[in-house]
């Protein structure tokens, strides 16, 4: 049923862009087969020509729709590549016309192979090193298209599930687009239909949270259907994905923020961004925490904060189930997350309890001062 929803809303946005593409792309066919039919050599037969014209069509429309999903750097780099092999197939065609005198046959096909040799190895090259440009250096000339894809943010299943996105969304410290393949999509599916009733939740939960998203008018949730079929796991095809549109990875997965980070992708997550919102915690402050279990070392007592922290407590075995002061003593920063440690005293328990009798001694001492008052006025009503 979420899916569904998701899947509808999707279709009704893409529903103009593939009625375009259906209708111009079969006009640029036809005109294509009708030309190349009626300007055909006098010999040939009409229909022949025209499917060849047809054929030629439909390789240029697949060529476009690759080109469409490639980077500006990558084919800014074929760009220079094919140039550059067919300058060289140029050159070599040159060399071999001179050194073979008369034009033969055999030339034309050894300058035929030359072109087509150096300009895929020119365009493979391109496309291989085209990452490598630095289009700001342009002066600005690009910066539109990085723009509008810096503004994108691709979320996995991970992120979903959480729900903390649709929360952080709602406050409006994130805009632009979120990003959704259709295989994050097909992995939520199957973790909502699961057998195990835990899994079909968190499932659920996550369908909820992208239609949550889907209603922010401050957001907009693209669901895309790019796919990369020679790439089995749903990490990579994630980290592919974001390369081709230059975009950075929303994760709560710790394997996949680094593996992210290796391969040069920017990865935002959302338990870095929790952690550093805690609150800082010095050694030698005073907390007042509830000791809920038993920790792993002797005597030890394992409490938590209400934002999840856990609070590791020395002499605290015996307090459990009680709400006690320690004093802290460390406390340890990780990517996982952030731990305090902590140490009971029966003596600071005693001084804050000190205290807090201070602190409530002056009423009771003003409540001592007006009684006698009361009692000579309660004597002088009686005479």
């Amino acid at each position: 049923m979420w899916n569904g929803t998701i899947r509808v809303a999707a279709f009704e946005r893409e529903t103009k862009q593939v009625l375009d593409f259906i209708v111009f792309r079969t006009i640029f066919i036809l005109i294509l087969a009708l030309s190349a039919g009626y300007f055909r050599p006098a010999s040939s037969p009409f229909w022949p020509a025209a499917l060849v014209g047809a054929a030629l069509g439909i390789m240029a429309i697949v060529l476009e729709r690759r080109i469409a999903r490639i980077s500006l750097q990558r084919l800014i780099g074929v760009v220079i590549g094919v140039t550059a092999g067919l300058l060289c197939a140029a050159l070599v065609s040159l060399v071999v016309g001179n050194a073979g005198g008369e034009t033969t046959n055999a030339l034309h096909f050894v300058e035929i192979v030359c072109m087509l040799l150096f300009a895929y190895i020119g365009a493979v090259t391109g496309s291989s090193k085209g990452e490598l440009l630095n289009l700001s250096a342009l002066g600005g000339l690009f910066g539109a298209e990085a723009d509008s894809r810096a503004t994108r943010l691709i979320l996995d299943t991970s992120v979903i599930i959480d729900g903390r996105i649709a929360d952080i969304a709602d406050t409006g410290f994130l805009d632009g687009t979120f990003v959704v393949p259709e295989f994050v999509l097909h992995e939520l599916q199957m973790v909502a239909d699961s057998g195990d009733s835990m899994k079909r939740n968190r499932g659920r939960r996550g369908l909820d949270v992208l239609q949550r998203l889907q209603k922010m008018s401050n957001v907009k949730v693209q669901i895309v259907k790019e796919d990369f079929p020679d790439v089995s796991e749903v990490d990579m095809k994630l980290i592919e994905l974001a390369k081709v549109y230059q975009s950075k990875i929303m994760t709560n997965d710790f394997n996949l923020n680094k593996v992210a980070h290796v391969r040069g992708v920017e990865v935002l997550n959302i338990n870095e961004l929790a952690n550093s919102l805690k609150p800082i915690v010095l050694p030698g402050e005073l907390m007042r925490v509830f000791i809920l279990k038993e920790g792993k070392e002797y005597n030890q007592g394992v409490a938590y904060l209400d934002d999840g922290t856990m609070v590791v407590v020395d002499n605290a075995r015996r307090m459990i189930s009680k709400t006690i002061d320690i004093s802290v003593t460390s406390v340890l920063q990780t990517t996982a997350g952030k731990m305090i440690f902590g140490k009971y005293d029966e003596r600071t328990q005693g001084a804050v309890a000190q205290s807090a009798q201070a602190a409530a001694a002056p009423n009771s001492s003003v409540e001592r001062r007006e009684s006698p008052a009361r009692r000579e006025q309660a004597v002088e009503r009686t005479d």
